[in-house]
C-alpha cells in the first residue's frame, strides 16, 4: 500500500511543539516516579518495617528492591504482550489519538493513586502495583506516540524532530525535578506523595496538545481487524517474513533491543552506583539527576542535526562507542573518588540521549507509514523481551565479585554486545531508506 506524502512541517511548527509536549510531560513519570523519587520512596526504611539497627534489616530492605523489581518485570511482560496488539489495531483504523489519550489517562490516574501510598509496609505492594500499571500504560501510549513521528517528518528531517521530542523530555525532567526538590520533596513522605499528584497534573496537561494538533491520518488505515490471538499469529508470521524479506530491519530490532536495555541500565542503576560505589548522598543523587538530564537533553538536541546530515547509524555507533569507553574508564577508576562519577557518569549521559533518539529515527526511516504502529509495537516488544539483560548482567557480576562496582562492567558488556550487533545493520541518510513511507523528495521548507 502506497501512501501519499503528508504535508511537510517545519521543526518549529506548532504541531511539532504539540507532539513534543507529550515527551515533556512524560518526564513526570520517567524521571520523578520511576527513576529519582517515588521508587526511592517505596524502597525506603519506612516500608521495611524493621529499624535500621535491628536484626533482619538488610533482608527487609533487599526484599523491597526485589519486590519492586518483580513488579516491573511483570509490567515488562505485559508490555511485550500488548504492544504489538495496540500498534496493529491503530494501524487498522488509522487512529492514534484515541489510544494515546486512553493510555495517558491511565498513567495520570496511576500517579493520582500514588498520593494514597502511606509510608507503611502495608502500602508497599499497592505502590508497586501503581508503578507497574503506569509503566504498562506509558509504554502502550508510546507505541502510538512514536508512530505519530512519521506524518510530522520526512526522511531528511526525522532525526531533528525525533531529537527535539526526546530532548524536550529531558528538559521537562529538569524543570520538574528542580521544582519538586526545592518545594515538596524536602517536606518528607507527605511531600513525595504530593509530588505524585503534581506529576499527574503535569502529565495530563502536557498530554493534551498532541491530541488536538496532530490529526489522525486515515489514509494509512489498513482496514485489517484481527482478534487478539490472530494478531499474535500474524506477529509471528511477520517476524518470519522480516527474516525472509527485510533481514536488515529484523537485525536492527534485535540489536536495538539489546543496546536500548543497556541505555536503560545506565539510568536505572546510575543512582544505585552513585550511592553504593561512589558514596553519593540522596541529595547529591538528585543534583546529579538534574545535571544528567541537562547534559542528555543538550546532546540529544544537537545530535538531531548530525542524524539528518550523516544518518542515524553513525550517531548510534558513535554513541555506543562513547558509552563503552566512558563506562570502562569509570569502572577502572571507581576507587579514585566521586569526581570519577561526576566526569564519566555525565559523559555517559552525553551519549545516552543521541543513541535513543537516533534509534527511533532509524526505525522511522525504515518502516512504511501504514505499518508504523505495528512495527513500533514490535520495537517495544523486542525491547521488553531483552529488558532482563542489563539487570541480569549487573546482578551477576555484582554477585560474582561481591562488589557493586563490577555492576558497571555488566552494563558496559551489554552496551558492547549491542554495538557488535549493530555492525551489520544498514542505515543511511539517503531518503531511499524511507522509500516504504513514499516520502521521497519531500523536505521541510
Amino acid at each position: 500500500m502506497t501512501v501519499a506524502p503528508a504535508p511537510a512541517v517545519r521543526l518549529l511548527d506548532r504541531r511539532v511543539f504539540a507532539w513534543a509536549a507529550w515527551d515533556w510531560g512524560s518526564a513526570s513519570f520517567n524521571a520523578v516516579i520511576t527513576t529519582f523519587v517515588f521508587t526511592v520512596y517505596l524502597t525506603s526504611d519506612a516500608f521495611a518495617g524493621v529499624a535500621p539497627d535491628a536484626p533482619g534489616y538488610k533482608v527487609a530492605k533487599a526484599a523491597l528492591s526485589s519486590g519492586l523489581g518483580w513488579g516491573l518485570a511483570i509490567a515488562g511482560v505485559a508490555v511485550a504482550l500488548i504492544a504489538p496488539v495496540v500498534g496493529r489495531r491503530s494501524d487498522a483504523v488509522g487512529r492514534r489519538r484515541r489510544p494515546l489519550a486512553i493510555a495517558s489517562a491511565v498513567v495520570a490516574a496511576s500517579m493520582v493513586g500514588m498520593f494514597l501510598v502511606q509510608p507503611s509496609p502495608g502500602f508497599f505492594w499497592f505502590g508497586v502495583a501503581l508503578v507497574s500499571i503506569g509503566t504498562v500504560a506509558y509504554e502502550a501510549g508510546a507505541v502510538n506516540y512514536n508512530a505519530m513521528l512519521l506524518p510530522l517528518s520526512t526522511p531528511k528531517s526525522i532525526g531533528r524532530i525525533s531529537a527535539f521530542g526526546w530532548a524536550s523530555g529531558y528538559v521537562g525532567g529538569i524543570v520538574l525535578l528542580v521544582l519538586l526538590v526545592t518545594t515538596l520533596i524536602p517536606i518528607g513522605s507527605f511531600g513525595v506523595r504530593l509530588s505524585a499528584l503534581v506529576c499527574a497534573i503535569w502529565f495530563a496537561v502536557f498530554a493534551v496538545p498532541v491530541l488536538f494538533a496532530v490529526p489522525d491520518d486515515r489514509r494509512i488505515a489498513t482496514g485489517e481487524q484481527l482478534g487478539v490471538l490472530a494478531t499474535y499469529r500474524r506477529l509471528i508470521a511477520d517476524v518470519v517474513g522480516l527474516w525472509r524479506s527485510d533481514r536488515n530491519l529484523l537485525l536492527f530490532l534485535i540489536a536495538s533491543a539489546v543496546f536500548r536495555d543497556g541505555l536503560t541500565g545506565v539510568f536505572t542503576f546510575g543512582a544505585v552506583i552513585a550511592a553504593a560505589v561512589f558514596g553519593f548522598t540522596f541529595s547529591e543523587v538528585l543534583v546529579f539527576g538534574v545535571a544528567a538530564n541537562l547534559v542528555a537533553g543538550v546532546s540529544t538536541l544537537i545530535s538531531g542535526r548530525f542524524d539528518d546530515r550523516y544518518g542515524p547509524k553513525p550517531v548510534i555507533m558513535t554513541s555506543l562507542v562513547g558509552l563503552v569507553v566512558c563506562g570502562t574508564i569509570a569502572f577502572a577508576l571507581q576507587h579514585e573518588g566521586r569526581w570519577v562519577f561526576w566526569v564519566f557518569g555525565l559523559a555517559l549521559c552525553l551519549f545516552v540521549g543521541p543513541a535513543q533518539t537516533s534509534s527511533r529515527a532509524l526505525l522511522g526511516r525504515l518502516v512504511p507509514a501504514e505499518r508504523a504502529g505495528e512495527l513500533f509495537g514490535l520495537y517495544a516488544t523486542t525491547g521488553r523481551a531483552a529488558s532482563f539483560i542489563a539487570p541480569a548482567a549487573f546482578a551477576a557480576l555484582t554477585a560474582i565479585a561481591q562488589d557493586q562496582g563490577f555492576g558497571i562492567l555488566g552494563i558496559v558488556l551489554v552496551l558492547a554486545l549491542g554495538l557488535v550487533l549493530m555492525l551489520p545493520v544498514k542505515g543511511s541518510f539517503s531518503p531511499a531508506e524511507g522509500a516504504g513511507r513514499a516520502l521521497e523528495g519531500a523536505d521541510h521548507p
